[in-house]
């Protein structure tokens, strides 16, 4: 498989992490997301949904996203209000990449 990056002009990557989503609402890591202006995350194991609005989303209600899928999130107030939850019995995992 061949992924292509597109660089984010401007911006350094500065911090990573992986956030098992399971079946309460998650958030973002506030020490790692500190300094952030930009956040990109790719999707693996199971479907989950999220908000933006610092709402918890519940396994229905939330903008679902796929297994493979990418969220960008393009201010630290979308970053700082991120929160997701799965919406079956698997825990989705998110690969969170910060950049600033």
């Amino acid at each position: 498989m061949v992924h292509n990056v597109t660089p984010i002009i401007g911006l350094t990557p500065f911090d990573y992490e992986s956030i098992t989503v399971a079946d309460s609402a998650i958030g973002l890591t506030a020490a790692k997301y500190l300094d952030a202006e930009h956040a990109e995350m790719t999707l693996e194991t199971a479907q989950i949904r999220y908000r933006l609005d610092g709402t918890n989303p519940t396994s229905s209600e939330g903008h679902p996203v796929e297994v493979g899928d990418l969220i960008i999130l393009n201010s630290a107030a979308q970053i700082a209000g991120f929160k997701a939850i799965r919406t079956g019995s698997t825990s989705g995992v998110l690969k969170v990449t910060y950049f600033h």
